[in-house]
């Protein structure tokens, strides 16, 4: 995920998986293009090589690529998330002023080779005493994106308050 803009009256947080997209679909039709080359040279082995290769890539296709955009809108006081797959479309939509922080989540799996932790921004929703982890990508990640988009979210926060005429530290 990466920010694609960031004004006083607007963040927008998008993920567009184009590269993992394409790799899934040359993937596809690879498998599909052998499988039915050995099929058609008479084979019964290219059908499960269709079958098989093509249905894992078109599988982790459905699975894998999904679109999510986060917007943060001042002006209207509202953060709208949109999740677009396969599957159809999501959206829900939350008070900005709920919005206490940004923070990251991990998650630690520990296997006889080591542990490893993967992590995911949230927005941290609520009224001061009842709060909610509110997850901008619902999967786990490893490296540095999940702090980064947190820290975008946050560095953005303070103009409310400068706007309203209050500053903050």
């Amino acid at each position: 995920m990466k920010v694609t803009r960031n004004t006083p009256d607007q963040l927008i947080l998008s993920n567009n998986p184009w590269v993992l997209g394409v790799i899934l679909i040359v993937f596809i039709l690879v498998f599909v293009g052998v499988g039915l080359t050995v099929f058609l040279q008479g084979d019964w082995f290219g059908l499960l090589f269709i079958i098989m290769g093509g249905g894992i890539g078109a599988a982790t296709f459905c699975g894998l690529v999904r679109r999510v955009q986060v917007i943060l809108n001042r002006p209207a006081g509202t953060i709208t998330i949109q999740r677009r797959s396969v599957f159809g479309y999501t959206r829900d939509d939350h008070d900005l002023s709920r919005l206490q922080r940004a923070d990251v989540e991990s998650s630690t799996t520990r296997t006889d080779r080591g542990t490893s932790t993967v992590h995911r921004a949230v927005l941290v929703m609520g009224d001061g005493t009842d709060t909610t982890p509110v997850p901008i990508v619902k999967a786990y990640y490893g490296g540095p994106g999940a702090q980064e988009l947190a820290d975008a979210v946050n560095d953005w926060l303070p103009a409310r308050s400068l706007d309203s005429g209050t500053a903050t530290d």
